[in-house]
Protein backbone atom coordinates (compact mmCIF):
# COMPACT_ATOMS: atom_id res chain seq x y z
CA UNK A 1 0.00 0.00 0.00
CA UNK A 2 3.14 2.67 0.46
CA UNK A 3 4.23 2.15 -3.05
CA UNK A 4 -0.03 3.12 -4.03
CA UNK A 5 0.41 6.59 -1.99
CA UNK A 6 4.12 6.66 -3.83
CA UNK A 7 2.18 6.31 -7.16
CA UNK A 8 -0.24 8.86 -6.81
CA UNK A 9 2.27 11.21 -5.29
CA UNK A 10 4.51 10.95 -8.04
CA UNK A 11 1.43 11.31 -10.21
CA UNK A 12 0.12 14.86 -8.61
CA UNK A 13 3.97 16.30 -9.07
CA UNK A 14 3.92 14.79 -12.74
CA UNK A 15 0.96 16.43 -13.42
CA UNK A 16 1.53 19.64 -11.89
CA UNK A 17 5.15 19.92 -13.87
CA UNK A 18 3.29 19.27 -16.89
CA UNK A 19 -0.01 21.94 -16.86
CA UNK A 20 2.75 24.62 -15.04
CA UNK A 21 5.76 24.31 -17.74
CA UNK A 22 2.71 24.43 -20.81
CA UNK A 23 1.13 27.31 -19.37
CA UNK A 24 4.30 28.81 -18.82
CA UNK A 25 5.39 27.71 -22.51
CA UNK A 26 2.01 28.92 -23.92
CA UNK A 27 2.37 32.40 -22.29
CA UNK A 28 5.88 32.43 -23.41
CA UNK A 29 4.57 31.71 -26.89
CA UNK A 30 2.11 33.86 -27.19
CA UNK A 31 3.46 37.17 -25.82
CA UNK A 32 6.63 37.04 -28.45
CA UNK A 33 3.73 36.18 -30.81
CA UNK A 34 1.88 39.17 -29.88
CA UNK A 35 5.27 41.60 -29.84
CA UNK A 36 6.30 40.61 -33.35
CA UNK A 37 2.43 40.90 -34.65
CA UNK A 38 2.77 44.25 -33.16
CA UNK A 39 6.20 44.97 -34.36
CA UNK A 40 5.21 43.96 -38.15
CA UNK A 41 1.67 45.96 -38.00
CA UNK A 42 4.02 49.53 -37.07
CA UNK A 43 6.64 48.59 -40.16
CA UNK A 44 3.79 47.96 -42.68
CA UNK A 45 -0.14 49.15 -41.42
CA UNK A 46 -1.27 47.31 -45.17
CA UNK A 47 -0.42 43.90 -44.11
CA UNK A 48 -2.41 44.15 -40.66
CA UNK A 49 -5.36 42.33 -42.08
CA UNK A 50 -3.34 39.14 -43.26
CA UNK A 51 -1.03 39.17 -40.37
CA UNK A 52 -3.85 38.92 -37.82
CA UNK A 53 -5.94 36.44 -38.91
CA UNK A 54 -2.28 34.16 -38.70
CA UNK A 55 -1.77 35.35 -35.31
CA UNK A 56 -5.01 33.62 -34.34
CA UNK A 57 -4.28 30.70 -35.67
CA UNK A 58 -1.15 30.26 -34.70
CA UNK A 59 -2.58 31.18 -31.20
CA UNK A 60 -4.87 28.32 -31.37
CA UNK A 61 -2.60 26.44 -31.89
CA UNK A 62 -0.45 27.20 -29.26
CA UNK A 63 -3.23 26.95 -27.11
CA UNK A 64 -3.58 23.55 -28.13
CA UNK A 65 -0.46 22.30 -26.82
CA UNK A 66 -1.14 23.34 -23.06
CA UNK A 67 -5.02 22.24 -23.41
CA UNK A 68 -3.56 18.74 -24.54
CA UNK A 69 -1.02 18.37 -21.79
CA UNK A 70 -4.21 19.75 -19.05
CA UNK A 71 -6.40 16.88 -21.00
CA UNK A 72 -3.58 14.40 -20.31
CA UNK A 73 -3.15 15.78 -16.81
CA UNK A 74 -6.77 15.35 -15.81
CA UNK A 75 -6.67 11.58 -17.41
CA UNK A 76 -3.71 10.76 -14.92
CA UNK A 77 -5.68 12.65 -12.13
CA UNK A 78 -8.68 11.27 -11.86
CA UNK A 79 -8.58 7.85 -14.28
CA UNK A 80 -5.42 6.67 -13.23
CA UNK A 81 -4.16 3.87 -15.17
CA UNK A 82 -1.08 3.17 -13.68
CA UNK A 83 -2.92 2.72 -10.54
CA UNK A 84 -5.12 0.15 -12.08
CA UNK A 85 -2.04 -1.56 -13.03
CA UNK A 86 -0.89 -1.58 -9.33
CA UNK A 87 -3.85 -2.39 -7.51
CA UNK A 88 -4.51 -5.37 -9.47
CA UNK A 89 -0.70 -6.56 -9.39
CA UNK A 90 -0.71 -6.08 -5.58
CA UNK A 91 -4.08 -7.89 -5.37
CA UNK A 92 -2.69 -10.60 -6.73
CA UNK A 93 0.44 -11.12 -5.09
Amino acid sequence: MEFIAHLQGMTAIAIGMMVGLGAIGACLGIALMGAKFLESAARQPELVPMLQGRMFLLAGLIDAAFIIALAVGLLFAFGNPLLGAVTAAANAG
